[in-house]
This record gives C-alpha cells, sequence and structure tokens, in this order.
C-alpha cells in the first residue's frame, strides 16, 4: 500500500496537512521530497486545466467524431447524412 501525505515540519515534528488514515503504533516508512510553498508547480490544476493541456495531443482519424461508435465499438461506419 502507498499513500502520499503532505505535511509541514515544525523544526522536531513533522505534521500532516490533513489527518491521516494509518494504523496506530505500525512503523511506517516514507520519502521525503521538499516542496516549495512558492513554487507553480504546487499549484493544483482544475479539470480545465488538464482538459486543455490534453487538447491536440491525440491522434485519431479525421472522422473520429462522427464514427465514434465504429472506432470505440467496432460498430459499421455511419453513411454521411445529406441534407438536400
Amino acid at each position: 500500500m502507498s499513500k502520499i501525505l503532505t505535511v509541514t515540519f515544525d523544526g522536531s515534528v513533522l505534521r500532516p496537512d490533513i489527518p491521516p488514515d494509518l494504523e496506530l503504533n505500525k512503523r511506517y516508512v516514507i520519502t521525503i521530497v521538499s516542496e516549495d510553498i512558492n513554487s507553480s508547480e504546487t499549484k493544483v490544476a482544475d479539470v480545465w486545466d488538464v482538459l486543455e493541456d490534453l487538447t491536440g495531443t491525440v491522434d485519431a482519424p479525421e472522422d473520429w467524431a462522427s464514427q465514434h461508435n465504429h472506432y470505440l465499438y467496432g460498430t459499421l461506419k455511419r453513411q454521411p447524412e445529406i441534407n438536400t
């Protein structure tokens, strides 16, 4: 089992930011990774930031949107509708 906790060191004790769900009186091995509080990397991205970062990164056929059932489920391709 692996958990990630953010903690603050007060000079003698590591204090978790939120209460950890850990067994009492059990020994744990921890890995310390320093984090700069003012770092832009510590900003939590919302879903729109994540989607914006992913936009244009997936290679797909040109008819992916109109033929998604074919590519996802293996159905026959639909004929394009011709408006007259």
